[in-house]
C-alpha cells in the first residue's frame, strides 16, 4: 500500500503515525538514509595510515578507514565471501581485516588480498570479491559524509547554507582544525529518530526541561531561549536549521561569554587564535560556536557534537563527543569537562532530553489526538536578509523546515 505522505505532513502539524509506523520507518531508511548524505564522523578519528573505526548508517554497519596512502574509505562491514561481520572491534589500526569464519584477508582499502587453500578457487588471484564500499564519500571541514547511492546531489549541494555553520565551528580553532578523536558516548534511546532531530532545533523547551540544572548551576543559557531573547531560529533549507544565538552574544559583547568564561581564563587559546586571525578573532570569540542541525543526523551544539542513528521506529542511538580544537589545550580541558557534565554518562542535560524523547514516543502510541502541532511562531515568521525563514528564539521555524524537506524526499518521483 502506498503511504499518502501529503495527508500526514501539513504546514502546521504532523500525524503521529510518522513516529510509529514500521512501513514509514522502512521507507525512511531507503529514501533518506540510504540515498542521501549522512555524517559518519570526523577524519581525525582515523588520523594515521591504516587506522579504522566502526560506523553505521541506520542498521548498516560500515568501516571508516584510512589506507596506507592516506586516502579515506567507507567499507561495508561484511565479508564478501559468506557474509560474516568482518570487524568486531570499535576502532584500531592495521593494514588488513581478517574474517574469522574462513580466514579471508582484505586490505583496509577493501581489496581482497588472500584466501586460504586458493586451489579450491583455481589459484591465487582468481577471485574478484573485494569488500563493498559506499559509492560516494566526501568531507567538509574534516567531517566525513557518505552516501550509499551511486548518484545524487553533491555534498556541497546537500549542505547548502548549513556548510557555513560547520565552517564557523572550525574557524574557532587556533589551527582551523578540529580533533574529534576522544571517542563517542552512545546513548540508546527508546524514541523515533525524528523526535531527537526536532528537539535539537527546538528553542521552546530549554526553559522548562532544563530548568532544574540551569537554576542549580546558575547558568544563563535559559535566558537565551526566552520570549525576550534577540536570538533567532532559522530554517536553512534542505532540512537543516539553526538556533542562532549570535544576536544575544553580540548584544552582550563579551569575548568568550558564549562559553561562560573570559579571555583571561584561557590565555593560551585566545593568544593562538589572535595569532592566526588577528582582530577577526575577537569578533569570533563574541559570536561563539554554532547551534546547527544538519539533516539528517549531525547536530553541532556549541561544545558537543551529536550523531543520530535510527534503528527502529521506536529506537535510535545518539552518539556524542566533545568539541576539541587542535592547538587549544587550555580551552579543550574546559570543554571536555562541560561536555561530560552535560551529555556524559551522568550528564544532566542529555538525561533531561532523553526523558522527553521517550515520553514523546510513549505519548504518540496513545490514540488521541492524532496530530502533533508545529505552528508556534508561524504568524510572526519572516524571511531574513539571507532569504531563509526566520522566527524567534522559541519558535518552531526549524521544525517546520525539517518537515517540508522530509515531505519532498518521501514523495520524490511519485505521481
Amino acid at each position: 500500500m502506498t503511504i499518502d505522505y501529503p495527508s500526514l505532513v501539513e504546514p502546521a502539524r504532523v500525524h503521529g503515525s510518522l513516529y510509529t509506523d514500521p512501513a514509514i520507518f522502512a521507507e525512511e531508511l531507503e529514501r533518506i538514509w540510504y540515498r542521501g548524505w549522512v555524517c559518519l564522523g570526523h577524519e581525525s578519528e582515523v588520523a594515521q595510515p591504516d587506522a579504522f573505526v566502526r560506523k553505521a548508517i541506520g542498521p548498516q554497519e560500515l568501516l571508516l578507514t584510512r589506507s596506507s596512502d592516506g586516502r579515506l574509505h567507507v567499507l561495508y562491514n561484511r565479508c564478501s565471501h559468506r557474509g560474516a561481520r568482518l570487524c568486531e572491534d570499535a576502532d584500531g589500526s592495521g593494514g588488513h581485516f581478517r574474517c574469522a569464519y574462513h580466514g579471508w584477508n582484505f586490505a583496509n582499502d577493501g581489496r581482497l588480498q588472500s584466501y586460504p587453500y586458493p586451489e579450491g578457487y583455481g589459484g591465487k588471484g582468481a577471485l574478484d570479491l573485494d569488500l563493498a564500499r559506499a559509492p560516494r564519500v566526501a568531507t567538509h571541514e574534516g567531517f566525513v559524509f557518505a552516501s550509499l547511492a551511486d548518484d545524487g546531489a553533491s555534498l556541497a549541494e546537500h549542505l547548502g547554507a548549513a556548510a557555513e555553520g560547520i565552517t564557523r565551528l572550525a574557524r574557532l580553532s587556533p589551527t582551523g582544525r578540529l580533533d574529534l578523536s576522544r571517542g563517542w558516548l552512545r546513548h540508546r534511546t527508546r524514541a523515533n529518530w525524528k523526535f531527537v532531530v526536532e528537539n535539537e532545533t527546538d528553542g521552546y523547551h530549554p526553559q522548562f526541561v532544563h530548568r532544574s540544572i540551569f537554576s542549580v548551576a546558575g547558568n544563563a543559557i535559559g535566558s537565551l531561549y526566552s520570549e525576550g531573547s534577540t536570538a533567532v531560529t532559522r530554517d536553512l533549507g534542505g532540512g537543516h536549521s539553526e538556533n542562532d544565538l549570535r544576536p544575544e552574544f553580540r548584544r552582550l559583547g563579551r569575548p568568550m561569554g558564549w562559553f561562560g568564561t573570559t579571555p583571561e581564563r584561557v590565555p593560551g587559546y585566545v593568544g593562538a587564535l589572535r595569532d592566526r586571525l588577528g582582530t577577526e578573532a575577537d569578533a569570533l570569540m563574541v559570536d561563539g560556536a554554532p547551534h546547527v542541525m544538519v539533516f539528517p543526523n549531525l547536530f553541532i551544539a556549541e561544545i558537543s557534537i551529536f550523531l543520530i542513528q535510527p534503528l527502529a521506529p521506536d529506537l535510535c542511538i545518539q552518539q556524542s563527543t566533545a568539541v576539541q580544537y587542535a592547538g587549544a589545550p587550555d580551552l579543550n580541558r574546559r570543554m571536555l569537562q562541560q561536555c561530560i557534565g552535560s551529555v556524559g554518562p551522568a550528564g544532566l542535560l542529555l538525561a533531561d532530553d532523553a526523558e522527553m524523547y521517550q515520553r514523546n514516543q510513549a505519548g504518540v502510541a496513545i490514540g488521541r489526538p492524532e496530530w502533533l502541532d508545529t505552528r508556534r511562531g508561524l504568524q510572526r515568521e519572516t524571511l531574513g536578509d539571507d532569504g531563509h525563514p526566520t522566527g524567534g528564539a522559541t519558535d518552531e521555524t526549524g521544525i517546520r523546515g525539517f518537515w517540508r524537506h522530509y515531505l519532498s524526499l518521501m514523495t520524490a518521483g511519485r505521481p
